[in-house]
Formats: C-alpha cells, structure tokens, sequence
C-alpha cells in the first residue's frame, strides 16, 4: 500500500504544474521486504553468485551524470569547489565563480538533448555486453530517477527525464540484464568544499531564485560539522570507512539513503546493484542500513528455494562479505585466481567524461581492454567497462573506434569467454610467476601483458582456451601446461584449433603443446587455441 501512495502522489505531480518543484517527501519509510534472508552476514551468506552472471563475463557501464555537463573529467562535484585545483580553475573560468554558478547550476543546465539510450545500448550488445549498468546517483547526491525521497532529480530538472527508466526500457527491448550503481552515501563528506560556497544555502535563501521550492541541503547535505584531515590534499581517500577524522552522517541523512535505495529497487527491480562503498553504504559508522538494503534485495527477489538471483557488489570485501556479496575492484586485476567469483570495474578514459582525454587520444585500446578481460575471466571474474558520455548524452568517435575494437575480437573468440570457467591453472609465463599487488581496492591494472603470457579458461564441454596475450613472432609456441611433466597435465590431446582458422598443426610432447603459428594473424590483438583431448 506504501508503494501505491507514492506512486499516486507522483503521477499528480506529472500533471499539475508546479507540483515536482514544490511536493513533500514521502512521510514514510519504504517497508524492508521480509523473506528468508535476515540482516545479518551469517544469513545473507545464504546467497550464491547466479550462474547468468557468472556466463556473462562482460558488461558495459555508462558512468553518466550531471558532472558529465563539464566533461572536464573525474570528481568534478567536489573539486570545482577545491580553490586552486585544475577542476576550480576550469570551472571559474568556463562557468565563474562557485558561489554563483555552483553544482545546482550544472545540474540546471545539463539537458542531455542528444541522449538516445536506445541507440548506445543497441550498439553495446552489439559489441558483445552481456549486461549494463546506469549510474543511479554518484557522490553528487543527485538521483538519475524519478525519485520521490530526492526532490534534486533528473525527472525534476535537468534534462527532466527518468534517466534509469529510460535505460531500463531500452535495455527490456535489448534483453541486457540492467544494473544500477549507487554512490550517494559519501556525500556528506565528498561536498565538503562546497560549504565555503553555496553549500550551505537553505530553501530560504531560493525566493525569486530559478530553484526557488527546493531546498539545497536536500542536494549539499552541508549544514554539518567540517570533516577535519584532508584540507591540504583535497584526498579523503583515509576517510572512506568514516574514520580518519571525517564527520558523521545523521540520522536522517542514512535513512534518506536507505529509503531511496529501497524505492529505486522496488520500481526499477535491477538485477545488480553496484556500491561505492568499502563493504556497503556507512560500513564503518552503521553497519545495519547496507545489512537492511541487502535483505530487501534478496527477499524481493527470493524465489520459492531462497534463490535470489541478483548480484550486489562492493569493494575491499572480507572473506565473510565475500560469501554475502560480489567483491569488486576498481581499476585492478587480481594476480591469481579467486575461490569467491568477483568482478573488475575500470573505464577507458576517465569515469565522467574528460575532453582532454579525447584531444590527447589516452583511452585505452581495444587491446588493452581484451587483455585485462581474457586476464580476469582466467581468476574466476567479469569486467565490468565504463564508456565516458558527454554531456549532451553521446559518445565520441574514438570511443566508438574502440567498441569496434572490442566487438571484432569478441566477434570472433566470445566462445573463450562467455560460459566458461576457470582451468586448473588461469596462466603461464612472466606475469603469472609474478606478484602484483593491489592498492586499497585495486589500482593496479597497467599490466605489460606479453607474447609470452598465456591465460587459461574451460568450457563447458570440455574444451581448454589458452589465449597468447600477444601474437608471437616464432613459427611455433609452446604451452607447457600440457606437458605430462605438468602438474596440470590432462591426458593427450586430440585437436588443436585456432579460433577464426581452423586445425593448426601441433606436436605434443612431455614438456608441453607445440602449436605451429598460422603465416597470417586472424585478428589483430591475440590469438585463441581450442583444445580438446582424447
């Protein structure tokens, strides 16, 4: 009955002027689904990565907001604030001061006149995407939805659309499993620098004001104590567990958070749900709102056996977050294989949009991309691949170079990856002998993959990929993990192929697979050999 109040309320809004800008919030909180699954890690362990997900392998995200309106990259929110950084004096000089033209401003003026969600998600399943997410709200605080617990939303001003709905639909035609990602609980402390400007302004201070109605701490959440710590560096990066000297949100602050995470999946029912959270939202300062969010999650999709086949994710999980949730890490590959399936998010550029990216052409290559997806497939995981769009709602043109990339490889070697699963080993050569450490919840993806490199993955039928990272130079090379001195020895081999070709010759001996190389390159990133045995 909750959810039928609200939407009843919203559907007056639509049509009577004026409504949106002026309507109260829900004076009741959504209603936490109840069902097998109960707050609590020993009971939410209960849930299993579902196999769909563990098929897909590879999903692409659009990282698309607001900040994406400056398309002078990352964490543009809160350094357009920072006095001094290359964001403020970009944003002084292309919009004036912050004070006056501050982040209400640029959602105003964000109207995303180009977007065609149909178009982008037609063309990433096309690319090979088995999944897709939409940003739901980044530490911005703005909700990419129609939102009734945040009156600052895309529906409301802006480009005045349901951001998600409309990803939603298009991905319902496309048939892509949708996802949405979540950042808003960082707000608090994120907006920070704000508070020497407009951050502080109440609904008050909006008469005769083009937001007049709307109160800016509903976007700011500023009228707190100032964290203390991260002045100098503008880093807070000490603070993301809510330690380290940051302030603590209120009470009302989590409970609007819960109650809009809570409503977006009640109405929009995503089939992933991403957090940009150490564990989840408040992990560190109130564990039981991110405890309630994954309960309602797993209960409102719980079939009859208590099978929720929905994947929620967070970062710098431990081993009993990992048997709850998917672990996710940022911009990094781990450099063996993981027991608990997981997956990599990263971008080809920047996460919002960055012109300088494009003019000085740093995105990553479709190679570059394939590699670190053939890589993480080998460890038991997916990527997850973030393709910046600009603020009117399009991609450029050497994004779309790099899809194209991507798709013609996918194209042609998909079979070594979607389905698959981890060998008995996920690879040889000088980087899987080698330790490459993670930072915090990743960071360290800038792998020099090699031709002498080789990453390993199963299919259901059998059959072993083995996939050179670089095409090689010789006429012949050697796979040693076929050798019966391997200790991953698997009987004699029967046929070897190389995928986009055919039979290839080869030579199986006690140390190993001699496979003899082709005179021409069937793509133009790295091979793929099936093997099968006797």
């Amino acid at each position: 009955m909750k959810r039928t109040l609200i939407s009843l309320s919203l559907a007056l809004a639509l049509l009577v002027p004026g409504i949106a800008a002026t309507a109260q919030k829900p004076t009741e909180d959504v209603t936490v689904c109840r069902g097998p699954y109960q707050p609590s890690w020993e009971s939410l362990a209960k849930w299993e990565c579902p196999e769909w997900f563990k098929d897909a392998k590879f999903g692409i995200w659009a990282h698309w907001g607001p900040q994406c309106q400056a398309e002078d990259g990352d964490w543009y929110a809160r350094f357009m604030y920072y006095s001094g950084s290359g964001q403020n004096k970009w944003h002084v000089s292309h919009f004036g001061d912050p004070s006056v033209y501050g982040l209400k401003e640029l959602i105003r003026d964000w109207k995303a006149e180009a977007w065609n969600p149909e178009e982008l998600v037609a063309l990433y399943k096309s690319v090979g995407a088995r999944y897709f997410f939409t940003l739901g709200q980044h530490h911005d605080n703005f909700d990419l939805w129609r939102s009734p617990y945040q009156e600052w939303n895309s529906v409301n001003m802006g480009p005045k659309r349901d951001i998600v709905g409309e990803w939603a639909a298009a991905c319902k035609k496309y048939d892509l499993p949708m996802g949405i990602s979540m950042h808003g609980s960082h707000t608090w402390t994120w907006l920070e620098p704000s508070q020497n400007f407009d951050g502080n302004l109440t609904r008050e201070d909006g008469a005769g004001q083009w937001w007049e109605g709307y109160d800016p701490q509903e976007l700011y959440a500023q009228r707190h104590e100032h964290s203390t710590g991260w002045e100098k560096s503008g880093s807070i990066h000490g603070q993301w567990n809510w330690n380290g000297g940051a302030s603590l949100p209120s009470e009302a602050y989590k409970r609007k958070f819960l109650n809009r995470v809570l409503q977006c999946i009640n109405d929009y029912r995503p089939q992933m749900l991403y957090f940009d959270d150490t564990v989840l939202p408040f992990y560190g300062c109130d564990d039981e709102v991110g405890l309630r969010i994954l309960q309602h999650y797993y209960n409102t999709f719980a079939d009859k056996d208590g099978t929720a086949p929905v994947v929620p994710m967070g970062k710098i999980l431990e081993a009993q977050h990992k048997r709850a949730m998917l672990w996710d890490v940022e911009r990094g590959v781990p450099d063996h294989i993981q027991a608990d399936y997981w997956q990599t998010c990263t971008c080809i550029g920047e996460w919002h949009y960055n012109q300088a990216v494009y003019a000085q052409n740093r995105y990553k290559s479709a190679g570059q991309v394939i590699s670190m997806l053939v890589d993480i497939v080998s460890k038991n995981g997916n990527l997850l691949l973030s393709v910046p769009i600009k603020g009117n709602g399009t991609i450029d043109e050497r994004e779309r170079e790099v899809l194209s990339g991507i798709k013609e490889w996918l194209d042609q070697n998909g079979v070594s990856i979607y389905g698959t699963r981890p060998w008995k080993t996920f690879g040889e050569g000088p980087l899987a002998e080698s330790v490459n450490p993670m930072t915090a919840q990743g960071f360290n993806e800038n792998i020099k993959y090699s031709s002498a490199d080789v990453r390993y993955v199963q299919g259901k039928d059998g059959t072993v990929y083995a996939t050179i990272m670089r095409w090689p130079d010789a006429q012949t090379f050697m796979f040693k993990a076929f050798g019966e001195r391997s200790e991953f020895y698997s009987g004699n081999v029967s046929q070897v192929q190389l995928l986009g070709y055919g039979d290839v010759t080869f030579v199986h001996t006690y140390d190993g697979l001699r496979v003899f190389m082709p005179n021409e390159r069937v793509n133009k990133i790295a091979p793929v050999f099936a093997i099968t045995f006797e």
